[in-house]
């Protein structure tokens, strides 16, 4: 067991070395061709790189991330760049580049200070994400629909925990304001509210120059700029399904079943609904109680993903390997500590 930890420590370390080797070649060679065609010619190998090497790890928390980091944002950010577009056309140094296209973060354009976040609010949600893990022991007793319930939180809360961590040293170290990166999801009053305002902005973010605008420009010459706005919608849900099935496909090793896919196009039909009826709604001076619509949105949220989101996890035993490395990591960590710190009767 140490020596699989230690292997993948190392396979991680060399993952991450060579990304960032890659981004170096980036912004020293390609950033001094000229935008375009050339440029992006130049960042293939770059780009094929990005999507083999989480191939390089076998460990959901180690090899989730990293997939997450250069398959998609990674990737995405230098297609951007390719074209001379994005947070990565304006960075100043190597250090600022590299840390905007590997990481999940987003330099803040606006000019004024950004409020500092809640750190009792962060406390609270490393704690109830720890009381979840522990409540694991006990998983052969529970009932699926708290099953289920815990799954949502745990992955809402190790997500925004695992962005935080790795935005903290960059907002630190290089004194950048950086955008948040969720805004309090299980607050929305819509889908529209969940999906575009509150949930992983990073990805909001970044679909909405690759996907969402040039979508929106095309359509609009063909069916005018109300159903172009339907339809740069659905285009961003399904590539946003899509690159989740990728995800899936390095998480589970297993050949793609869609029905992720289907749970994105889903929610972007239901979206697109929801905005042309609430255009319609609110001309008429209709509108739901929040404490109507965010039960009710929360409600979809969670039915929808227990029918559509997490079966292919399940199927696969995703979840039985990310609660087991939990194990695993405890372990590790007491196999390289001296023993007498755990010793209570010293």
């Amino acid at each position: 067991m140490e020596d699989t930890m230690d292997g993948e420590s190392v396979r991680f370390i060399k993952v991450w070395f060579t990304t960032i080797s890659c981004l170096c070649y980036c912004y020293y060679i390609s950033s001094r061709i000229p935008k375009g065609f050339l440029r992006l010619l130049s960042l293939i190998p770059i780009l094929y790189i990005f999507i083999i090497l989480p191939f390089n790890l076998s460990s959901f928390h180690l090899g989730g991330p990293t997939t997450f980091f250069l398959v998609w944002l990674g990737t995405f950010k230098l297609l951007l760049f390719s074209f001379n577009q994005g947070p990565l056309a304006l960075s100043p140094n190597v250090a600022h580049f590299i840390s905007i296209a590997s990481l999940p973060i987003n330099p803040n354009k606006k000019n004024h200070t950004l409020q500092n976040p809640k750190k009792w609010l962060f406390l609270l949600k490393v704690l109830i994400l720890a009381m979840i893990i522990r409540a694991y022991d006990h998983i052969q007793n529970m009932h699926p629909h708290l099953i289920l319930a815990l799954y949502c939180c745990h992955m809402y809360l190790g997500i925004e925990i695992v962005l935080a961590l790795c935005a903290a040293p960059v907002r630190t170290g290089l004194g950048l304001q950086i955008e948040p990166q969720f805004n309090e999801p299980y607050l929305s009053t819509s889908l529209q509210d969940f999906w575009g305002r509150r949930w992983n902005l990073m990805v909001t973010r970044i679909l909405r120059p690759t996907v969402y605008h040039p979508v929106y420009r095309i359509s609009t010459h063909f069916v005018g700029p109300s159903c172009a706005t339907s339809s740069a919608m659905l285009a961003t849900f399904l590539v946003s399904g899509l690159m989740h099935e990728l995800i899936y496909y390095y998480l589970a090793r297993a050949p793609p079943t869609w029905e992720v896919t289907c749970f994105f196009v889903l929610h972007g039909v239901c979206t697109a609904v929801e905005v042309a009826v609430k255009r319609v709604a609110l001309r008429r001076g209709w509108q739901l109680h929040r404490a109507v619509s965010g039960p009710i949105t929360v409600a979809f949220l969670a039915v929808t993903a227990r029918w559509l989101f997490f079966p292919q996890l399940l199927r696969n035993g995703v979840d039985k390997k990310a609660i087991g490395e939990y194990a695993i990591l405890v372990n590790f960590v007491k196999s390289k500590v001296p023993l007498h710190l755990f010793d209570s009767s010293k």
